[in-house]
Formats: C-alpha cells, structure tokens, sequence
C-alpha cells in the first residue's frame, strides 16, 4: 500500500468530511478510494467500449402502455446473451419497476440499455456499470465456470 499526502482547503475539506460522514465512511481514505475507483472505471468504460462490464439497469413503466411489458421482454429475449437476470415488482396499480442485471461488453450493454428505456411508457432508466475483467477460471463438482472481477 502507497501513502499518499494532499492539501485541501479548510471550506472543501469541512464538505468533504460530511459527505464522508452521511455515507459513513470510517476514514477519508477509504472515501478517496472509492472516489479514484469510480473516476477509473467511469473512465474505463468511455474509452473501452469493448471492455466487459456488468451493469445493473433499472427502470419504472406504466404496465398498461399498450403492449409495452410485451415488448420489453422479446427486446430482453432477442438479447439472452447480455441479460443475466430481471427482477419485476409491482409498484402501484399502474406502475412496475424492472431491475435487469447485464452482462457483456460495455458498447454492446449501454445499446441495450438505451434501447430499453427509450421504449415509450418507461421512465426514470438508470444503469449502473462496473468494468470487469476476467478472473481464474476453474471447476466445482465438475462444472468449469468462470469468475469475473472489478477492474478497479
């Protein structure tokens, strides 16, 4: 582990200890760490877009928008390849939110994704992408399978 010094103004160090505070933070490193950490893999995936990721895409829509739940899930099937799970919950009568765990590279994830929640009827998208890279690759029982790791 490297020891790193910087200075900060009293006014930008007095936010950035409450900030570290309302996210209960033990320290300002581990703050700083995962600072640097989402500053690389936001990098990452800007100037990677072949890169792999794992991303998290949830969304709100209303499930009386003519055939809308219908053509979200035949654009998730046409893209088995990418989505790894979607969890469904029922928010009131008219509105469900969708969460959708992908999986793949980080051009092909965001097309989808963009392609999701462009649909008309769905509202407040957001996804969540975290740049991976592939880790050891071995057996349990028999079944080969491979581990995936955060870059950063």
């Amino acid at each position: 582990m490297q020891r790193v010094t910087i200075s900060l103004d009293d006014d930008l160090a007095e936010q950035f200890d409450r900030l570290i505070a309302q996210r209960g933070y033990e320290n300002r490193s581990e703050a700083v760490r995962d600072l640097i950490r989402r500053d690389l893999d936001r990098d990452a995936q800007e100037h990677a877009p072949r890169g792999q990721c794992v991303a998290s895409l949830s969304y709100v829509y209303n499930h009386h928008a003519r055939d809308l739940a219908e053509r979200l899930a035949e654009r998730q099937h046409a893209h088995h390849d990418l989505v790894v799970a979607t969890m469904h919950v029922h928010l009131d009568h008219e509105n469900c939110l969708e969460s959708t765990v992908l999986q793949g590279t980080v051009a092909a994830v965001r097309k989808l994704a963009a392609s999701l929640t462009a649909e008309p009827g769905v509202r407040h998208g957001n996804l969540n992408l975290v740049a991976v890279e592939p880790a050891d690759h071995h057996a349990h029982g028999g079944r080969a399978h491979r581990h995936l790791k955060p870059r950063y």
